[in-house]
């Protein structure tokens, strides 16, 4: 109690200072917040930007835990230190306290980092502008840990957060005024200005980099990268389903994605419009890939044989698709806004997902392209929907009026 009735004093007391924003972002960070309404309202909700942003970053939580499961679990199967997961899900190999030791000591610095430094920024702007410090880095912060591969060195990661943050929103406006997701932003540029550390079947498996040229060196390959290759599933359906596979930390197990999904859908935070049409655009993309094989319009000496054969449900499980389409396209600041626009953005999220990480085998994995280029395309989707919308309603008008 004394803790907050100090942070309300310091907050009254540098009230319409410059560093009236930082205080009362504290303030509001760790309580409610003490001002209410006095005028008269029209809605009354119990929800807020702070509490929505809680409920995305609730949804994430398992998807976080898991990956720290799963890093030590990696690493130690890669070394030859223990056997593939034979007993499923709840397998005892799989949920150990070294898995998850060192997969904890491994993310919580990229965690750090992210908040450390995406706030910072956050604060610093709110300061210069003197407006109060925004919520919405709440998520970004998150995602960001869960999308890159575990060994990133965090210089790395400070200067892509630091640019994403900064280029990616704060230069329209900041929260609500982004037109690109800013995780996705973060992840673009690491990829782009550092691509052997987010490319290669070297980064997904901590101490795989490390061990390059040693005769115990580690194999990080991911299912995406050895089909680019023209390699097998090494993976059962179920590995894949659950999770036991290499990749970024927060994006292996489908079964938990699925389930934060339904929560955001439940909490009516996330777009169920949008993960049904990105899902059904993947679908369309991949039948018609697998129609093609089966057709040898494809031969199977091409490059994009093995992706292309690849079963079109199994491109759902692998790589970052369901990660992207459930916390990252359903995005409400850079997604359509209005429900038909909602399912054509996700339609071609998905479809362009499959056709980027097909035919672009340096790249396999293009759902962060495709949401990021349909972020550009989603105030166009929507105006073309609000303008049929308006000449619907204006011939009905001319009919009644005739």
């Amino acid at each position: 109690m004394s803790l907050k009735n100090n942070l309300h004093k310091l907050k009254e007391k540098y009230k319409g200072t410059k560093l009236a924003p930082a205080f009362g972002a504290l303030h509001t960070f760790l309580y409610l917040p003490n001002e209410t309404t006095h005028n008269g309202t029209h809605i009354k909700a119990a929800d807020d930007l702070k509490r929505t942003m809680n409920t995305v970053i609730l949804a994430m939580i398992p998807c976080l835990i898991f990956g720290m499961f799963n890093a030590g679990y990696q690493h130690y199967l890669a070394a030859g230190e223990i056997d593939a997961v034979t007993g499923g899900f709840f397998s005892s190999q799989f949920w150990t306290l070294d898995n998850f030791s060192l997969g904890f000591w491994k993310i919580l610095p990229l965690i750090i980092v992210s908040y450390g430094v995406g706030l910072g920024i956050e604060f610093l702007f709110a300061t210069i502008k003197n407006h109060e410090v925004e919520e919405g880095y709440l998520v970004t912060g998150m995602l960001v840990p869960l999308i890159v591969p575990i060994d990133i060195p965090l210089w790395m990661l400070a200067v892509a957060v630091a640019f994403g943050v900064v280029i990616g929103k704060e230069v329209f406006g900041g929260t609500g005024m982004n037109i690109l997701n800013p995780a996705l932003t973060i992840r673009a540029f690491l990829f782009f200005a550092y691509p052997t550390w987010m490319s290669g079947d070297k980064v997904w498996v901590q101490g795989a980099v490390e061990s390059v040229g040693k005769v115990d060196a580690l194999s990080g390959e991911t299912i995406l990268g050895g089909l680019a290759q023209g390699k097998h599933l090494s993976y059962s359906v179920m590995d894949m389903f659950y999770g036991f596979i290499p990749g970024s930390i927060g994006e292996t197990s489908t079964l938990l994605i699925l389930i934060g999904g339904l929560f955001l859908i439940f909490t009516k935070i996330g777009s169920w419009r949008i993960m049904l049409s990105s899902v059904i655009g993947a679908i369309v993309m991949g039948l018609i890939f697998n129609n093609l094989v089966d057709a040898n319009v494809i031969s199977q000496g091409s490059n994009f044989y093995t992706l292309m054969n690849t079963p079109f449900w199994q491109h759902l499980l692998i790589g970052g698709f369901a990660f992207g389409v459930v916390f990252m396209a359903t995005d409400p600041v850079t997604a359509s806004q209005t429900n038909r626009g909602k399912w054509v953005y996700g339609f071609f999220v998905g479809l362009l997902s499959i056709l980027i990480r097909i035919f672009n085998p340096a790249y396999p994995e293009g759902v962060m392209l495709a949401i990021l280029l349909m972020n550009v395309f989603a105030p166009t989707i929507d105006h073309y929907v609000v303008q049929g919308n308006i000449k619907k309603r204006l011939k009905r008008l001319k009919i009644k009026t005739a």
